[in-house]
């Protein structure tokens, strides 16, 4: 970060001496706290991650907020993307047998697909799914034309956009009107043969509600980057389900995030400097 900092034309210098601060400990808030009241005269704020839940009650209208939205997009859309694959192809359960089995598997090339979300991770996604051509509904906050989507819905319609989707995808912040939106009715809602994909937060399902739809066929499966609780622990009933692939939210990994975020820092930096828009900035009255 020191070095993206440089890169931009940025100088590090103390604290108590700084006109702007890039945040380094994406999971203590205190820390942050404790930092603000070191540092009132402070103008900007970068947080290294898109998700903000962490800080959310931090983040005010006296200094400009930003952090690591659409930073991680091409690698969480590639993950997604080959989770999606994995399910529908039936490979976690292929993965786990431990001798020959039947075909199974259904195809993501003209299926129906929905997405959580509207932003960075969205448009990467669409720009991966145009080879299948799928028809694709995104509800998200703001209803917009969207190159390569079908449909763009209103969040209120997010349960229409659940019924005849093959393939769900999570890709969206973590807000209190968020959280905990799939639970049982609307798992109940979805295709038998559906996958959901979850490279968002955790805590947008309720994990026991979707255990219970798992074990009772009433959707096809779960592909999981994301858990609640996380990390998931030891002896988890999902962990067993052979209709659940969990990977250990990886969606960016550091060898991924270090260049991307070095580079988000750095344009934010000279942007700053220059007296230009910045580059992820956080909306203190949307939560993210």
């Amino acid at each position: 970060m020191a070095a993206a900092i440089t890169a931009g034309g940025g100088h590090v210098v103390p604290l108590a001496e700084a006109e702007a601060l890039v945040w380094a400990a994406p999971r203590d808030p205190e820390a942050l706290r404790d930092a603000l009241q070191d540092a009132p005269d402070l103008v900007w704020v970068q947080l290294p991650f898109a998700g903000i839940e962490l800080f959310v009650d931090l983040v005010d209208d006296d200094r400009v907020w930003t952090c690591g939205k659409g930073v991680y997009a091409e690698p969480v859309a590639e993950l997604a993307l080959g989770l999606a694959l994995a399910g529908l192809r039936h490979v976690g359960a292929y993965a786990r047998a431990v001798e020959w089995t039947r075909p199974q598997g259904r195809n993501l090339k003209g299926a129906n697909v929905t997405i959580l979300g509207g932003g960075g991770i969205t448009e990467e996604l669409l720009r991966l799914l145009q080879p299948f051509d799928c028809h694709v509904t995104v509800v998200r906050n703001r209803v917009v034309e969207m190159e390569g989507v079908d449909e763009v819905l209103e969040p209120d319609r997010y349960v229409d956009a659940l019924a005849g989707a093959d393939v769900v995808f999570l890709a969206l912040a973590l807000t209190p009107e968020t959280e905990h939106m799939i639970s049982r009715t609307e798992l109940e809602q979805m295709h038998p043969d559906a996958w959901i994909v979850n490279v968002a937060r955790g805590r947008h399902i309720v994990t026991d509600d979707l255990v219970w739809a798992l074990q009772e066929g009433v959707i096809g499966g779960a592909a999981l980057d994301v858990t609640d609780p996380e990390p998931l622990p030891p002896g988890h009933p999902l962990w067993s389900l052979p209709n659940c692939i969990i990977t250990p939210h990886v969606g960016n990994t550091p060898e991924m995030a270090v260049p991307l975020l070095s580079e988000r820092i750095a344009a934010n930096v000279r942007r700053f400097e220059e007296g230009e828009p910045l580059l992820g900035l956080i909306f203190p009255d949307l939560g993210y």
